[in-house]
């Protein structure tokens, strides 16, 4: 490993060899990015595993060079990530998330893509103000639209909701806490007469970090939980939303100009 590495993950650009790659796709489980390295990408090569932050530099069919690597869970990880990541020479990032539906129409299995944000996130509060709109990248978004498209996945396009909290944030109160704050109760039903497709912990700062650093964002996400009849993910579809968001980014990646 070179000297230049960076502090969190590990690596640094000269370890990218003579051919960088400028395009990442980023999960937030250290094992979706392996599998996406493993089993999607060819000449696969581990850049480093510093603090389950695992990265991966592999090629995609048509020999483009491409990272496959781990943001961690919530925004604040993955806005150190990108950051890194920036540094490195990555000028095109795409998330693959899991979320949960909050539209009645939107079925466990397919993958949300989305256009936009609404970011209720303090470590995106650190980086641009509330009022600086969270969007993804335009180009990048189509290309993952074409990709679904193509590949006959059902997919839903639109806005997000980034929020930072698991359960008390994606108002759920079979857990520890079965107390919300008043500012939370009936706050998925407010959302959803607003449009808003999904509950997600990331792309909405991951949105704001690329507006100000100047690079191209999207996210795609498969749909684990339909939050409209259970707060639970449901297990046995989880691998089939997973495997459906990682095929339609891995086809917008090798086609995305």
């Amino acid at each position: 490993m070179t000297s230049n590495r960076l502090y969190h993950i590990g690596f640094g650009q000269d370890d990218l060899g003579s051919q960088p790659p400028s395009i990442a796709l980023l999960s937030g489980d250290p094992e979706r990015a392996r599998l996406i390295a493993e089993s999607y990408l060819q000449d696969v090569r581990l850049l480093s595993e510093n603090r389950g932050l695992n990265s991966y530099l592999g090629y995609l069919p048509n020999n483009r060079p491409i990272l496959s690597a781990t943001s961690g869970m919530g925004a604040p990880s993955l806005s150190i990530v990108v950051n890194e990541l920036v540094q490195v020479g990555i000028r095109q990032i795409i998330r693959i998330g899991t979320c949960g539906s909050i539209q009645p129409y939107i079925t466990v299995g397919s993958v949300v893509i989305s256009s936009a944000a609404l970011c209720r996130q303090g470590a995106a509060n650190d980086i641009a103000p509330v009022e600086y709109p969270a969007a993804a990248d335009p180009f990048l978004t189509v290309a993952l639209v074409n990709a679904a498209r193509k590949l006959e996945i059902s997919h839903y396009v639109g806005i997000t909701a980034s929020v930072d909290t698991f359960y008390e944030g994606q108002e759920r109160t079979d857990s520890a806490n079965p107390y919300l704050m008043r500012s939370l109760d009936g706050i998925t039903e407010e959302y959803r007469r607003l449009n808003v497709l999904n509950y997600e912990m990331e792309c909405g700062t991951l949105f704001k970090i690329a507006g100000v650093y100047q690079f191209a964002a999207a996210a795609v996400c498969g749909v684990v939980a339909q939050r409209t009849k259970s707060e639970n993910v449901i297990l046995e579809q989880k691998d089939t939303a997973v495997k459906n968001a990682i095929a339609v980014a891995v086809h917008a990646a090798e086609t995305f100009v």
